[in-house]
């Protein structure tokens, strides 16, 4: 389908479902003088949101230049003919997680089809509500439109204005290419992250307390809404037990490869497990870097720094100072030590520069 090189300009949405997502995008329109309004099933969860500045809790004057469906892919289809059934838009979208079982259910339902485009910021929080939600939280994510062959010009660009106005990167996918995409990089990766972090549920006190960043990091994503999750992972079941399966097969040669290591203490052959772990690493290659750009290769400063108010600014606003701009960053708490330890994404070429000026204003920099 062709793109028009310029949208209609979106002067009134409609956002129903103040959630997480419902709210952020509320949020980021508001600040961009769009004139939002807020619908949810529960009036008072709409309300808070309102009063954190996403819009107006009110039912609009008439018709909207956009909906906004922030509700469960299960509840999208009808929704949707509910809205078309009271002319509520001109054009209509949705931010479901899935994308051919909403389209298939609108279809059923008899929507109209010309008007709907479906939608997917692909961003998220472990929190949910609209409490967790920030209007930056789309800004240089990429939002994927899947357009349906009825979908119409008009409907289409105003999706794609609106993925611009929340400071996303458009891109258009077919529906069913969508949910396999998304079963491999979101949803598949959040079922291990909670299997790990479900190792952790009966651990031992002394092994818990030597977490450190490598384990917080694969289980970070593990904190998120169970309920929420299920009903994501049965709109997606298939799709999410393909990657699993082919996960499966990998892991039970790594596993095999590990046993016959521990029978023949160091003789037997680690080639399986040397090629995951090189697989591992072309996979993690091709992981884009900043703002969609091919990934790139930094060099890390380690800084110790204190636990104490204002220490992590001081360290910001030295960086700065020495003229280096700061690519990525991790923070890792000593357990029992009231330290931790920064480490300092820069550009290779400024990391011996910033060591020596970070030990000169009394920093200490890690070898």
């Amino acid at each position: 389908m062709n793109t028009p090189d310029s949208a209609p300009t979106l002067r009134t949405a409609l956002v129903v479902g103040t959630g997480l997502i419902g709210t952020s995008v509320a949020l980021a329109l508001s600040s961009r003088g769009v004139a939002t309004y807020l619908a949810d099933t529960n009036p008072a969860v709409a309300r808070f949101a309102a009063e954190l500045g996403a819009g107006r809790a009110e039912e609009p004057p008439g018709p909207v230049d956009l909906a906004i469906l922030g509700v469960p892919p299960t509840h999208v289809g009808r929704v949707l003919a509910d809205l078309q059934a009271r002319d509520a838009a001109a054009a209509y979208t949705d931010v479901a997680s899935v994308k051919a079982l909403p389209l298939g259910d609108a279809e059923r339902l008899g929507c109209d089809l010309c008007s709907y485009v479906g939608g997917h910021p692909m961003a998220g929080r472990e929190r949910s509500g609209p409490a967790a939600a920030r209007g930056d939280l789309f800004e240089g994510r990429p939002w994927v439109l899947t357009p349906s062959p009825h979908t119409s010009p008009h409907a289409l660009a105003a999706a794609r204005e609106l993925a611009r106005l929340c400071g996303a990167l458009p891109i258009e996918m077919d529906p069913a290419a969508h949910d396999h995409a998304v079963a491999l990089v979101s949803h598949a990766p959040h079922l291990v992250s909670s299997l790990m972090a479900a190792r952790l549920a009966d651990a031992a006190d002394e092994a818990v307390r030597l977490c450190g960043q490598g384990i917080r990091d694969v289980t970070r994503i593990a904190a998120s809404d169970p309920a929420l999750w299920v009903d994501i992972l049965s709109c997606n079941a298939a799709a999410v037990a393909d990657v699993l399966e082919a996960l499966g097969r990998d892991l039970d040669k790594t596993v095999t490869a590990l046993r016959a290591l521990a029978a023949g203490h160091g003789s037997a052959d680690p080639a399986d497990l040397t090629d995951v772990l090189k697989r591992g690493n072309a996979g993690v290659a091709r992981i884009p870097g900043k703002h969609g750009a091919p990934p790139a290769r930094y060099a890390v400063v380690p800084v110790i720094i204190g636990d104490r108010p204002g220490e992590l600014a001081r360290l910001f606003t030295d960086v700065g100072e020495a003229g280096v701009n700061i690519e990525d960053l991790a923070i890792e708490h000593s357990p029992g030590q009231p330290v931790g330890l920064v480490e300092i994404s820069v550009e290779p070429a400024v990391a011996a520069t910033l060591t020596a000026e970070l030990r000169r204003r009394g920093w200490t920099v890690q070898e």
